[in-house]
């Protein structure tokens, strides 16, 4: 820690820039009649995505858990989905959630998330507002759209069909000193995080969608040949801003994947984490056919400001917390 440490990383210029910019994104949903809600930051149970780790902290006081343990938010998308149930309608947030973990040009363990949620829509309507909130908030572009399938294809690779033993062929000759003992998903976001992303959003605001089933978290699956997940990832500048779903409404699938995380998990020597039963019961009681996405204001912002490093663009960003 250096004695300058105390003063904030972004300039006062570009805090004045993201306050303005804050104002734009709340204008562009107060035009369009979006409710903005607030939700916890706090939970007794977490996401159990297995490429996420929450950040736990204590609370032994009247209402704690029994275990104290508690979870600081990954996103807010549980409590967001229990209101979309109770039949909040349209609705949007800002906060700030925590991963842990992940720390680098443009990774804070706590930034800001933009999410919402528009019942009766699908992720194709969703991916229009998105780009037009982009747009709103960076500027126009154009727009493009690719599947999952059609930005492997020209490196040989069949991204529904080729199995484990193939991928990892493919990643010895597309990445350098790649990790060894990857499953097949994760080979796939290897190459895709290393050999195809840094491409994309360049000249244009890119969208990919018909995500491998095996993929699809959140969201729901169309049963075409192959099936594919009606997810998508928006990216601009070589980074992915947004993953959007067609949300799953099914309470039963859900727990599957719930359960298949906390297998995945154990397989790795990862905290099981507990499934968020409240979340569960709202799907039991009907989530309405609804479409959402989080999009990380942080990285848009710096699109906006013409930043290289999310440091950038944040007040006291971890070393400075």
């Amino acid at each position: 820690m250096t004695d300058e440490a105390w003063r904030p990383a972004a300039s006062l210029e570009t805090l004045y820039a993201r306050s303005r910019l804050l104002d734009a994104v709340r204008g562009f949903f107060r035009e369009r009649g979006v409710l903005e809600v607030e939700t916890p930051m706090l939970s007794a149970a977490a996401a159990t995505d297995p490429n996420l780790e929450p950040l736990v902290t204590c609370y032994d006081g009247p209402g704690a858990p029994p275990d104290g343990r508690m979870y600081l938010h990954t996103s807010p998308e549980f409590p967001m989905k229990r209101l979309l149930a109770a039949g909040s309608g349209a609705i949007w947030q800002m906060t700030r959630v925590f991963r842990g973990g992940e720390r680098g040009v443009r990774h804070n363990p706590e930034f800001t998330m933009l999410e919402w949620y528009r019942p009766g829509w699908d992720h194709w309507a969703l991916m229009d507002e998105v780009a037009a909130l982009v747009h709103h908030v960076a500027g126009p572009q154009p727009v493009r759209f690719h599947t999952y399938a059609e930005l492997f294809a020209p490196l040989g690779i069949d991204a529904h069909g080729d199995d484990t033993a193939r991928l990892e062929a493919a990643a010895d000759r597309l990445v350098v000193a790649p990790p060894q003992g990857l499953d097949r998903e994760a080979l796939l976001d290897l190459i895709l995080s290393h050999c195809i992303a840094p491409n994309l959003g360049r000249g244009a605001l890119d969208f990919v969608h018909d995500f491998p089933v095996a993929q699809a978290a959140l969201a729901r699956i169309r049963p075409v040949d192959p099936p594919v997940a009606e997810r998508f990832e928006c990216y601009l500048q070589g980074m992915e801003i947004a993953n959007g779903f067609h949300e799953l409404s099914d309470a039963g699938e859900q727990r599957r994947r719930f359960a298949a995380d906390q297998d995945k998990r154990r397989d790795r020597g990862q905290s099981v984490l507990p499934m968020d039963e409240n979340l569960l019961a709202a799907l039991q009681a009907g989530l309405p056919d609804c479409a959402g996405v989080a999009l990380g204001l942080d990285r848009l912002f710096m699109v906006a400001l013409g930043a290289a490093h999310i440091d950038e663009v944040l007040a006291f960003p971890l070393e400075r917390a």
